[in-house]
């Protein structure tokens, strides 16, 4: 496991190349797509994050979705003030908060 530092542009360097991949769909307990995050510019951070919690941690769990705040840096403390402004960030702060938690789905190319 990687240990993130407070720079999410850092942290991004250390996560596993996106290539290949088309999309993440996440998935609620009853196998129901709830989010997709898809491979385009200005999701692709995201996309990569989410990879990685699905590699690291087979899915998203209260444990993984903390990891995850940690690994968007100074984006995290900016989504907990406006709420809305990250959604990506918002599902895993729903998590680590009680939210149920949710499959990862990755969708090759």
């Amino acid at each position: 496991m990687i240990q993130p530092t407070a720079s999410f542009k850092d942290n991004l360097q250390l996560l596993p190349s996106i290539e290949g991949l088309s999309r993440i769909e996440l998935l609620d307990g009853a196998g129901t797509v709830v989010a997709i995050i898809e491979n385009q510019p200005g999701k692709q951070g995201s996309l990569a994050v989410y990879q990685y919690l699905h590699l690291a941690f087979g899915g998203l769990t209260a444990e993984a979705a903390a990891h995850g705040l940690e690994l968007f840096g100074e984006h995290t403390p900016d989504a907990k003030a406006r709420p809305g402004a990250h959604p990506n960030i918002d599902r895993l702060i729903e998590i680590v908060e009680g939210g149920a938690p949710l499959s990862i789905n990755p969708v090759s190319a």
